[in-house]
């Protein structure tokens, strides 16, 4: 029987975003969230940016949990580079996210300190956001 051939990377086409998120739209693990309001595709140094500017500012007390994870690749061919010769190598990875995905969470820290971080980490991303609570939170 023949086997599929094994790749370092899956040849994934761009796609377009459409619908609204049903799946990670819920808070699961802490009491305040970070919501994406519009399609985006988030890089993986964005993320990675957002999540340096939160955790500063918690002063690295409570939890914060990210809920998305770049599993795409982009990928780009060489400038210069004639047609032809087969798909770019991956450029860099990304997450697909709809509007209503819930990007990070936290818990441990009091709604204010909260509020700021995620509003820091929130300009740390090229798209829309809302700072969301957990319902049956109390406070």
């Amino acid at each position: 029987m023949l086997q599929p051939k094994k790749t370092k990377y899956r040849k994934v086409q761009k796609g377009r975003i459409k619908g609204m998120a049903t799946r990670g739209s819920q808070i699961a693990f802490g009491t305040y969230a970070l919501k994406v309001l519009e399609p985006t595709r988030l890089t993986a140094n964005q993320i990675e940016a957002a999540r340096i500017a939160i955790t500063r500012y918690m002063k690295r007390e409570g939890k914060i949990w990210i809920r998305i994870f770049p599993d795409k690749p982009i990928t780009k061919k060489p400038a210069e580079v004639r047609m032809g010769k087969g798909k770019g190598a991956p450029e860099y990875w990304v997450a697909i996210c709809k509007p209503g995905r819930i990007i990070f969470e936290l818990d441990g820290v009091d709604f204010q300190i909260a509020k700021e971080a995620l509003a820091l980490g929130a300009q740390k991303l090229p798209v829309q956001t809302k700072l969301v609570t957990r319902k049956d939170h109390v406070g």
